[in-house]
């Protein structure tokens, strides 16, 4: 243990307490599913992506416009992975060229709470995480985390 870390802490944070997280605890389910959930919903691309599709149905092309930065092959997988975990559908129209559009289903959209929440947790924070993160690095000079 470096010098820094001191042990594992028991007390609430500060600011008010935490939410109950304890694993079930049940052998044959370590995680309860927790990881395979969050795999999916908890990656960059899937969020962005639920996040546009929360405010109504895109197509292929509004979507990568929409979502800064996706590679039309990423953005074809992480609306496949969307579409198998039950969170979009995709819905292929019968014209030429063949139309096809993506709309969060009624679980899907159970989650934009859950995205939003986090999208306004992270803008209340961002100057707090910017200054921890200063100050680890200056205490910090020659990590290799970024």
């Amino acid at each position: 243990m470096s010098p820094t870390h001191t042990g594992v802490t028991t007390s609430p944070p500060v600011g008010g307490g935490s939410a109950d997280l304890a694993p079930c605890g049940l052998a044959e389910h370590p995680d309860c599913g927790i990881r395979d959930v969050l795999d999916r919903v908890g990656d960059k691309w899937s969020v962005l992506v639920v996040v546009e599709l929360a405010s109504g149905p895109r197509r292929f092309r509004q979507l990568q416009r929409a979502v800064d930065g996706i590679s039309q092959r990423m953005l074809t997988l992480t609306v496949r992975r969307l579409e198998r975990d039950g969170l979009v559908t995709r819905t292929v129209y019968p014209t030429v060229p063949p139309m096809v559009d993506y709309r969060l289903t009624g679980t899907g959209a159970s989650l934009t709470h859950l995205v939003k929440a986090l999208a306004d947790w992270s803008l209340r924070h961002r100057d707090d995480i910017a200054l921890a993160r200063h100050a680890y690095d200056a205490e910090h000079p020659d990590h290799d985390i970024r």
